[in-house]
């Protein structure tokens, strides 16, 4: 998705998990291989069964993973996750309301791509 995320910007995700989801993603990148934040809910993929995995990529080499403490995702329920984006940080809002704080490793003050993928239908994406 075309849309830039600036510091400053609530990123609002409104969706529903596809039955027999594996996983999905969002993530706020400035390229292909640069992903500042990647949002990884996981029902049952790879070895996470009911985690949320938390990461970032720079010139396609991963950086250390990350687990949320809750999963607030259910097979075909609708859900909403927020995406705070301060100038060292992006504060990730799950279902529960739980908040996970996330590192801007990559620095940039603009990111230009959003990228939602796999197991899920979005029903509402807002940036304000």
């Amino acid at each position: 998705m075309d849309a830039s995320f600036n510091v400053g910007e609530t990123l609002t995700i409104t969706g529903v998990p596809k039955p027999n989801a594996k996983n999905f993603i969002v993530n706020i990148c400035s390229s292909d291989s640069d992903i500042a934040l990647h949002v990884n809910p996981r029902f049952n993929h790879y070895d996470d069964i009911r985690k949320v995995v938390f990461n970032s990529c720079q010139g396609g080499t991963w950086g250390k993973w990350s687990y949320g403490q809750s999963f607030p995702f259910e097979e075909g329920k609708e859900f909403e996750i927020s995406i705070e984006f301060k100038s060292a940080e992006f504060l990730v809002i799950l279902p529960d309301n739980s908040v996970f704080r996330f590192p801007n490793r990559l620095g940039a003050e603009i990111y230009p791509m959003i990228f939602v993928d796999y197991d899920v239908r979005i029903t509402s994406f807002k940036i304000k």
